[in-house]
């Protein structure tokens, strides 16, 4: 007997096949993983040194700026990530 998870990714397989990646799909891919990891690493030391100053000055109003700009930067980069994936999946 099968759980309904395996029924349901039967029913999945069925209307949207799997797509295999090519050699070079792979490669572009894993650039972008690789190119996407360091700007956000790049965005965390920023935010980092700018928050340590502002909490150091002990300006709230700043370190909420501060918080708020980091996690919409962050959604930034991921969207964009996952929209220059999914050109590269399309190929």
């Amino acid at each position: 007997m099968k759980s309904a998870y395996e029924l349901a990714m039967e029913r999945l397989s069925k209307s949207a096949p799997a797509k295999s990646l090519t050699a070079q799909q792979k490669a572009e891919l894993g650039e972008l993983e690789s190119l996407y990891k360091s700007r956000q690493a790049q965005l965390d030391l920023r935010t980092q040194d700018e928050l340590a100053a502002a909490q150091a000055a002990e300006d709230g109003d700043r370190v909420h700026l501060i918080r708020s700009h980091f996690l919409k930067e962050k959604a930034q980069l991921e969207a964009e990530l996952e929209a220059k994936k999914d050109r590269v999946r399309n190929q």
